[in-house]
């Protein structure tokens, strides 16, 4: 006789895979609201580097976030894969759309959440604060982002003010 061993639904994650130039990411499919064909982002002046315009999703203007910026990476490159990943999440406690762009998106999976590491901090890449943990996936590395804390607009320091 042999023991079959099941993965509850909690100790899965569903994930959209997706690549920003050689490195594989992820971002959870709770969060995706939909992926389109690339679009230029129209400049919105003075706007952060961070959320740089705006792009139209079906009708609607919503901020174009550039998360290459956020991840302090080289700016995107044009490519015929290039795809807009279109998120819904409550940003200061209100739901909002937002759209990234992505060099490939590669596809929906399930991570085991008991495979999920942390990042080390020496030799990463990537700041902290937007890293969920990394993965083993298919052979590769995978990080998987942090919605949370990725999307978050930042917030101007003043001077003379307390944080």
């Amino acid at each position: 006789m042999t023991k079959h061993s099941t993965k509850s639904a909690q100790d899965l994650h569903q994930v959209l895979t997706f690549k920003l130039g050689e490195d594989r990411f992820a971002l959870a499919i709770e969060s995706v609201h939909e992926i389109l064909d690339a679009q230029t982002h129209t400049k919105v002046p003075n706007a952060d580097a961070f959320a740089p315009g705006v792009v139209n999703v079906r009708g609607t203007v919503v901020p174009f976030v550039d998360i290459r910026n956020r991840l302090q990476m080289p700016p995107l490159s044009q490519s015929d894969d290039q795809r807009m990943i279109v998120v819904e999440l409550p940003i200061d406690g209100s739901p909002q759309t937002l759209a990234c762009g992505a060099d490939l998106v590669e596809q929906v999976t399930e991570v085991d959440a008991s495979a999920i590491e942390p990042v080390p901090e020496l030799g990463a890449v990537w700041p902290q604060a937007y890293l969920w943990g990394a993965v083993r996936h298919n052979g590769e590395r995978l990080i998987l982002l942090n919605v949370e804390t990725l999307f978050q607009p930042t917030r101007p320091k003043i001077e003379g003010t307390n944080p």
